[in-house]
């Protein structure tokens, strides 16, 4: 069953974040711990992590996008 994976807010004060790469892609496996992606903050770059297993079936958000 496919999971939508949303932006996390990396801080009590983050209203948005701009996807800033992609370490993973479509077809990818992942397992608890992968980093998925690195986000930028105004104050950091922070990176994603998956949180259980799966495979990547499809990127939505481009690189760049700011949500």
């Amino acid at each position: 069953m496919p999971i939508e994976l949303k932006m996390p807010a990396l801080s009590p004060t983050m209203e948005e974040g701009t996807l800033a790469k992609w370490l993973v892609k479509e077809g990818d496996t992942v397992t608890s711990g992968t980093i998925l992606a690195e986000i930028e903050t105004d104050k950091a770059t922070m990176e994603f992590e998956a949180i259980d297993e799966g495979t990547v079936a499809k990127i939505l958000v481009a690189e760049g996008r700011t949500r």
